[in-house]
């Protein structure tokens, strides 16, 4: 009988995770010293001081508003006794709203502690490191180049068999009136070779239309064989189709379709990445036996694209390395850098739940430029197709208005 995910065993025994520290109770007093540690770890930030500032000054604002509102009251029901009175409520008021401020930051903050004392064990003991933020990670999916305030939360990482990377992920936009955060959740997983960028849209998570292959060239779709469509969008760089069906064989896309149907993907350089609009690290013990078992099953195949070499290399020439993306990465803690081979492993490290075949072939150079990245919409085309119709919807009254009065007199 295979161990439970309960046993001790179940940590290092490829294909079951340790879930435990997820819902075990932790004692008041090791969050406490969690807690301390952390702050002292992670001093507080400038932009933090601001906020509390900002906070307090705002507190400042409101009460004294408050407190006239309710004397005045007071003075128009009855005048001198009233005043006393709505003075006093005032007062009261005041110090309820701030006490109340304070338990709800206090109750806000233990929460998030609790959060990542539980997370941080729960890597532990699935031969995983936690990191509570990192700003503007250095990797090159494309939801990690959009927008600013771009950071990572909550990222728990393994390197044995390969490094792979959970995390939640947000940046924010602005259209000069307005801005908006983006929330998403995503894993990363260093490959063995640099591959052409192709990214599979999830049509089971296309809610409200695609949400990520709207940026790309139609013509860059390829369909594939079987019931693929019906689950994934595949877009690939024009000219790589014979490269796309050699990557995904029926065998692949058999396990994209089971264990990751409602996930977007994306390959690009050497890294796999899965996308979800919603966090992927949490305190959720199924989201994470999701997650554990499609990584798993996507390791046991990639094997395969380890063989993969671009025969337009023979008349290009290796893409160069980019040492400031490869300096941002190692600052990280993220093995090597596009272009390069996947994670070294760690000597004597125990296995991550999920497991693959080692022995992986040697790296080819890279991809030809053409299979870099994909080709995507120009800008002035949806410029010139909102003018246009901004055009016709204004132009077309005056038109017929004219010719009205021209023929119709």
């Amino acid at each position: 009988m295979p161990p439970s995910a309960d046993t001790p065993a179940a940590a290092s025994a490829p294909g079951f995770f340790d879930a435990r520290a997820l819902i075990e109770p932790v004692h008041p007093a090791e969050l406490d010293a969690y807690a301390r540690a952390h702050r002292a770890a992670n001093p507080t930030s400038a932009a933090q001081i601001a906020g509390w500032v900002f906070g307090i000054i705002g507190l400042l604002f409101v009460v004294p508003v408050i407190g006239i509102f309710l004397m005045g009251i007071g003075y128009a029901i009855a005048r001198g006794t009233g005043v006393a009175v709505g003075l006093v409520l005032g007062v009261l008021l005041a110090a309820g709203l701030i006490v109340g401020v304070v338990a709800l930051v206090r109750r806000a903050n233990r929460l998030r502690a609790l959060t990542r004392l539980r997370l941080s064990r729960f890597a532990g003991a699935n031969a995983m490191t936690y990191i509570d933020r990192i700003d503007a990670p250095p990797l090159p999916g494309m939801i990690f180049s959009s927008g600013s305030s771009r950071m990572s939360t909550d990222v728990l990482r393994g390197v044995e068999p390969r490094f792979v990377e959970f995390g939640n992920y947000q940046y924010t936009t602005s259209n000069g009136k307005q801005s908006t955060t983006h929330r998403w959740g995503y894993v990363a997983v260093k490959l063995d070779v640099p591959l052409p960028n192709i990214v599979l849209d999830a049509l089971g998570n296309n809610t409200l239309g695609s949400t990520l292959a709207s940026a790309f060239r139609g013509d860059q779709r390829l369909s594939l064989e079987g019931d693929f469509d019906r689950y994934f969008s595949l877009y690939c760089p024009a000219g790589y189709e014979a490269d796309a069906l050699y990557l995904f064989t029926p065998d692949v896309m058999a396990r994209f379709i089971d264990h990751a149907a409602e996930l977007d993907v994306e390959i690009v350089d050497d890294w796999l990445f899965l996308y979800a609009r919603r966090d992927v690290s949490t305190l959720d013990a199924a989201t994470w036996a999701w997650l554990f078992g499609a990584v798993g099953a996507l390791l046991t195949k990639l094997d395969q694209w380890a063989r993969w070499r671009d025969d337009r290399l023979r008349l290009a020439a290796p893409h160069p390395a980019n040492p400031a993306a490869a300096a941002a990465a190692a600052a990280h803690g993220i093995p090597g850098s596009p272009g390069m081979s996947g994670s070294p492993g760690i000597p004597g490290a125990p296995a991550l739940p999920f497991a693959a075949p080692a022995g992986m072939l040697t790296p080819p150079p890279g991809v030809a430029p053409p299979g870099r990245r994909l080709r995507r919409r120009s800008p002035w085309l949806v410029v010139g197709i909102i003018l246009g119709v901004v055009f016709i919807v204004t132009a077309a009254p005056f038109a017929l208005g004219i010719f009205g009065f021209l023929f119709l007199r």
